[in-house]
């Protein structure tokens, strides 16, 4: 299968950069973005490989480990390679690689679980028991010689309880505390402040004068033991028994773990509030095979072990792309741009928007529909945009510029900048009310029939700017609805199940919610039957559509308007991505074929809406009102006007009973 031109496009310029970010990252302890942000790119660059195994080059960052010596230390070459985990996000990358595991160790394997602390890797080796050299992991071949910084690390030995000679591997830390207290000096002297501990701690130990190193709290924890001139442990919980007896750091914090519900729960635990007490950061969980010959059985990849994995936490930050830019509108008029986004996971939800506050704010970030962005969770709840990764912009981007009018306002200069303020707003007063009118009646019974979307519940979450067009009800969260008053979590589960449900919707059904001038049931069902499909009826002439029978020149030019929109095309074409649009076909000949029908009052059994869809499958026409055309009249309880009008005219009035046995002749 031949590489589609925008994947190897997208696959080259994720691959620059990476590269760049990577190597600001592990060779100048610069992080222009967020540790988070570049896994998310990295996440994007394996799985566009994963479907176009053509796209994988040698030096892709999927390949290779990160980072290269400085060329003021001194360069060491390791005694033993050095490697760096692979990553999984989900349960399901999680049991792929359990499965892998088994496959080919040729049985189920038990687990040691470790803390992922966010440092800097260190190599330290110690001879006759003390320590001669300490080592950053570089590319992996190849570090730099931190003796002198790493010897000022108070819970390091210089020497162990034991005469051994030894390679091990850990990972140095700076605190919480330490890391805020750091940056308050910084600020205090006009420096720029370390962007996060993982920096600093690089920063502290990547120096040539130990005395700044000294002045710092770091800390260490060793977690793996690379050669031993003592007999090796048999398991990896041993192994870090067997360092710490030799009076090295070892994170107290570890588990062992017989199956993969043990080690959901203890990845649970630790993504939650227990990681919070600690001083120390943490970015995920690590899987390593207990058994020390099955490590060895099943080796390494190019760049990584084949028996751990690094079971990442939910991101706070990720990239995404913006794929459209639309408006909301509020209480007072007030309108505030949207960025509809490629939906991501971030925070442990699924986000597909996220508010761009005023022009202002997109002008002073360039952000631009077609633009990679970085996003985050301003509060654990609501979703934001951090910044534009410009490396990955698509030439025809434009900068984006706020409309002078929209459907949500009226006509053409329908929207003002307010004096004085970054704030636009519609000209027409009213237009929260207008909206807000739509929104109910698209999600209202004789439409998608969305349960639980009453008019002050779409009223709420326009007032929160959670909604301002049909496509917003399909990506609301449920960090978003939980956070709205009233909002308990059985009505919120229920709201999104029903949003779900609604998703699977008929053609007619969704002209109807749609709103378009002069449509309504009958006629819905009528260009649903003539046309199949919206893209067939996007094309349709008014000319075409007013000669179907039962529409007319006034409903086909109101169609072919509504279509001929191009705010309206782009919203639909949101709107379709939520949906899976059931064609319907016209109806064979059947017992109401020509027959005009009318509903009235409250039935026993079927609503109005369920009685009407009946009439058109037997091959009637359901009408609102009663005339002398009018064949019967099925009337409820309380019937009103058209049953009084149906006893004048002479039109014959029956119940549901009756009626089901003449739809059934």
């Amino acid at each position: 299968m031949a590489v589609p031109k925008k994947a190897e496009a997208r696959a080259a310029t994720l691959r620059a950069a990476i590269t760049k970010y990577r190597t600001l990252y592990h060779e100048q302890d610069v992080s222009p973005i967020s540790e988070e942000a570049l896994d998310s790119l990295k996440i994007e660059l394996a799985r566009l490989e994963e479907q176009y195994p053509e796209l994988v080059t040698p030096t892709s960052p999927t390949q290779v480990v990160a980072g290269k010596p400085m060329p003021e230390l001194k360069k060491v070459r390791h005694a033993a390679p050095q490697w760096s985990f692979n990553d999984a996000f989900t349960e399901d990358e999680v049991r792929a690689f359990d499965e892998r595991v088994k496959k080919l160790s040729g049985r189920a394997q038990s687990y040691d679980l470790e803390l992922k602390i966010d440092g800097l890797k260190i190599v330290f080796t110690y001879e006759k028991g003390k320590l001669v050299l300490a080592a950053t992991r570089g590319d992996g071949i190849v570090g730099e010689d931190v003796t002198h910084n790493v010897r000022t690390i108070r819970s390091v030995p210089q020497a162990l309880s034991r005469p051994v000679d030894l390679v091990a591997e850990g990972e140095v830390y700076l605190s919480r505390a330490g890391f805020e207290k750091l940056n308050k000096e910084r600020a205090k002297e006009g420096l720029p402040l370390f962007a996060n501990p993982r920096n600093a701690a690089a920063g502290s130990i990547r120096q040539l004068d130990p005395k700044i190193a000294a002045e710092r709290p770091l800390g260490a924890f060793l977690y793996d033991l690379a050669q031993t001139s003592e007999p090796f442990p048999e398991t990896q919980s041993d192994e870090l028994a067997y360092l710490a007896g030799l009076g090295l750091p070892v994170n107290p914090e570890h588990k062992h773990a017989d199956s993969l519900d043990a080690v959901f729960a203890y990845w649970e635990k630790w993504k939650g509030p227990s990681r919070g007490r600690l001083d120390y950061q943490l970015d995920g969980v690590v899987l390593k095979v207990e058994s020390r010959r099955a490590q060895e059985l099943l080796g390494y990849t190019g760049k990584a072990p084949r028996f751990g994995i690094a079971y990442k936490f939910p991101p706070e930050q990720v990239e995404t792309v913006l794929e459209d830019i639309a408006l909301q509108v509020g209480r007072t008029g007030k309108l505030t741009p949207v960025a509809h986004l490629r939906p991501v996971s971030v925070a442990g939800s699924t986000v597909a928007r996220a508010t761009l506050h005023n022009e202002d704010f997109i002008k002073e970030k360039d952000i631009r529909v077609g633009d990679t962005v970085i996003l985050q969770k301003a509060g654990d709840v609501i979703p934001e945009i951090v910044q534009v990764i410009p490396e990955l912009r698509p030439k025809s981007a434009k900068p984006w510029r706020f409309p002078t009018h929209s459907p949500l306002c009226g006509g053409k200069g329908s929207i003002e900048r307010v004096p004085g303020e970054a704030a636009h707003r519609c000209v027409v007063s009213g237009s929260f009310e207008q909206q807000a009118r739509k929104l109910i009646h698209f999600a209202g019974k004789s439409a998608l029939d969305i349960d639980g979307l009453g008019k002050e519940t779409v009223r709420t979450l326009m007032e929160h700017e959670l909604v301002s067009e049909f496509d917003d009800f399909f990506e609301l969260t449920k960090d978003e609805l939980l956070a709205l008053e009233g909002f308990e979590e059985l009505k919120t589960e229920n709201l999104l199940a029903a949003l779900r449900a609604a998703r699977k919707v008929s053609f007619d059904r969704v002209l109807i919610a749609l709103g378009i001038p002069h449509v309504g049931e009958e006629n819905a069902y009528l260009i649903a039957t003539n046309f199949g499909t919206l893209a067939a009826l996007g094309k349709a002439s008014a000319e075409k559509l007013s000669a179907i029978e039962g529409i007319g020149p006034v409903i086909g030019a109101s169609v072919a308007d509504w279509f001929a929109d191009h705010g309206n095309r782009e919203l639909l074409a949101r709107l379709v991505k939520h949906l899976k649009i059931q064609k319907i076909s016209a109806p064979l000949r059947g017992a109401l074929s020509g027959k005009t029908v009318v509903v009235t009052g409250t039935l026993p059994t079927l609503s109005r809406e369920e009685a009407e869809a009946l009439v058109r499958k037997a091959g009637g026409k359901a009408s609102g009102s009663v005339s002398k055309k009018t064949a019967f009249v099925v009337a409820g309880e309380n019937p009103g006007s058209k049953y009084e009008n149906a006893k004048k005219l002479g039109v014959e009035i029956i119940s549901e009973a009756a009626f089901f046995k003449r739809i059934k002749a």
